[in-house]
């Protein structure tokens, strides 16, 4: 059975969201400078063709942002319970539906109540074979990164933030919302809200809350450093 609403579990999940959102702001703010400065240049050199770029890019940056996804996913799961099966249908869940709703569903429906006319597209509906292996290798990085590597939650995560954040905009700007600089003040709260508040719920929130009760128990309390000696 899943411990979703436990003190230790409660505590736990706490300590990770508040680890993590310090990365997920900055990563958030590099984005949209990166991919203003990146479709500036688009408009710059053929204003025409900025819709067919952003495309471009956006699967340059989706793919990879499921592979992030997955590894931050897998790897905050495998570290509270170590259930190999359910360590992988948590990391593919969690990435491939909580991607799709970050970097397609909610710039598209943002696009919709800023009132341009936006397209619907689902990269893992059209090209399942463009983004399943960055998915597994995703997967599998997390298991073996949460053995190997210190802080991978927190590495992981920033990652997903970042490339979750320039795809959720270029697919603003391919598929409807071109010059969306202009309305950066109306982009900026959806971008946070396609962002942070996915990204924290399929790396953090949904693993912890699906780790069994036993396993939650058996978790290790944050350790904190010892006062030096008098």
């Amino acid at each position: 059975m899943a411990r979703s609403c436990s003190g230790g579990s409660q505590i736990s999940l706490v300590r990770e969201l508040r680890s993590h959102i310090p990365y997920s702001v900055f990563s958030v703010t590099l984005a949209m400078v990166l991919t203003g400065m990146l479709t500036s240049v688009f408009l710059l050199l053929d204003p025409l063709r900025t819709p067919a770029a952003a495309g471009r890019l956006f699967h340059c940056f989706h793919p990879p942002h499921m592979l992030l996804s997955a590894t931050a996913t897998t790897a905050m799961f495998w570290r509270h319970e170590r259930n190999l099966w359910k360590s992988v249908l948590i990391g593919f869940v969690g990435s491939v539906a909580v991607c799709g709703v970050s970097d397609v569903l909610i710039p598209y429906l943002g696009g919709l109540l800023l009132g341009v006319d936006m397209h619907l597209h689902f990269c893992f509906l059209e090209h399942p074979l463009l983004v399943l292996p960055f998915v597994a290798l995703g997967i599998f990085t997390g298991l073996v990164a949460a053995e190997e590597i210190p802080r991978v939650t927190f590495f992981s995560h920033s990652g997903h933030v970042l490339t979750s954040s320039m795809a959720s905009i270029l697919y603003l700007v391919s598929f409807g919302l071109t010059d969306w600089v202009s309305s950066l003040g109306a982009v900026f709260p959806l971008v946070i809200v396609a962002v942070v508040v996915p990204c924290c719920t399929s790396d953090i929130v949904f693993p912890m809350l699906l780790v069994s009760r036993r396993a939650a128990d058996a978790s290790p309390p944050a350790v904190r450093s010892a006062p030096p000696a008098p």
